[in-house]
């Protein structure tokens, strides 16, 4: 099949890091793949390099300073759409920009937002009604848009590249070495991955931190991440006011290379995952692939995903109860989280995303005749 995937950015972001893996997943199962995105700030590569057998197209697009949030995605719709080209079998939309942008296109919905700005309310509405066919990640998110739209999506979580993470974690001389690096600069640190924003909990995260350092003075709270579309600095600022009220210092790292995320991930002492809404939950699986102790918001997601491997909680108590009970090595055994996490191949979630492209592909060829 000649299949296009569509993303909205080149930066690290969770459905960006699905859809390069699927792409090169499915190239590898003998498809011709192309990636179509958006080169946000004069990009022109991904964040990470792209197995040759994938092919790329990046579409420029400039950055207005003063340009609201609602134009920017506006903006995003229109440019992607009057660059793309479908001559394709197969366009799969990885989010609300791209699914907005082509006429005829499968969705992944990663997960659903809430939106009150008109523009963003309109784009995510369309993106879920228009599609000829949905995918979710996970069974949770599923019934959301069954619930809130009628549709019956299918159903392919993502996939993990465990043994980047496995490794890291590792006795080599370079897997050492990658993990020192990171603890010689930040200490024992509890890491969060994202950025500082309201859907990953970060200041819910913020306060039971200060819970934490009461317990375990030496603790440091690390944020990794943080591309996005969206104007978060109200909140932002929200989150550094009670910083500096609880006295919290923290270390806020930016986009990190992605040769450098393994051995991020695999020094840290927890994995702090309490975000208010999630699809499937990849860096917590990353963690747990690299052994590291994963604390997680009380979610029927990331129960689904996660299972037994990670500590659940919600609310400040229950958060700083249970990483300083991952922090003093009361968490569960390691080796759930790596078996888990090596469950996740990517090979077989590109194989289900084909069975589903042939199925979509004969019910509108069984439309069409029906039609004529």
């Amino acid at each position: 099949m000649k299949i296009a995937l569509l993303t909205y950015s080149t930066k690290p972001r969770g459905g960006v890091v699905h859809t390069l893996a699927l792409a090169e997943a499915l190239a590898a199962r003998g498809h011709d793949v192309t990636v179509w995105t958006l080169g946000r700030g004069g990009d022109a590569v991904f964040f990470r390099p792209v197995h040759p057998s994938v092919s790329v197209r990046v579409v420029p697009f400039a950055a207005e300073p003063d340009e609201t949030v609602g134009d920017r995605i506006k903006r995003s719709i229109s440019t992607l759409r009057a660059a793309f080209t479908a001559d394709y079998d197969v366009v799969h939309a990885q989010d609300c920009i791209s699914a907005n942008a082509v006429p005829w296109c499968i969705r992944t919905i990663h997960h659903l937002d809430h939106f009150t700005t008109p523009a963003l309310a309109d784009c995510h509405e369309k993106a879920v009604v228009n599609p000829v066919a949905r995918i979710c990640v996970s069974a949770a998110v599923a019934a959301e848009v069954e619930s809130g739209w009628g549709y019956t999506p299918a159903v392919i979580p993502n996939g993990v590249h465990a043994e980047r993470y496995m490794e890291a974690a590792g006795g080599s001389a370079a897997a050492v070495a990658g993990r020192r690096f990171w603890q010689d600069r930040l200490g024992r640190y509890v890491l969060a991955v994202g950025g500082i924003e309201p859907r990953k909990g970060s200041i819910d995260l913020l306060e039971a931190f200060a819970g934490v350092l009461g317990a375990v003075p030496d603790a440091r709270l690390v944020f990794a991440g943080g591309e996005t579309l969206f104007d978060y600095r109200d909140y932002r600022d929200a989150f550094d006011r009670r910083a500096a009220e609880l006295g919290i210092s923290y270390t806020m790292l930016g986009m990190v290379p992605d040769e450098q995320m393994p051995p991020l991930i695999a020094a840290a002492s927890s994995l702090a995952f309490v975000s208010v809404k999630e699809g499937f939950g990849l860096a917590a699986m990353e963690a747990l692939a690299a052994g590291v102790p994963v604390v997680a918001r009380d979610l029927p997601v990331l129960h689904e995903v996660l299972r037994g491997a990670a500590q659940y909680a919600d609310g400040t108590v229950a958060i700083t109860e249970a990483i300083v009970a991952a922090l003093a090595g009361r968490a569960p055994a390691p080796e759930a989280g790596v078996a888990l996490a090596r469950g996740y191949r990517w090979d077989a979630v590109a194989a289900r995303h084909e069975d589903f492209y042939q199925q979509v592909l004969v019910a509108g060829l069984a439309a069409r005749a029906d039609a004529g």
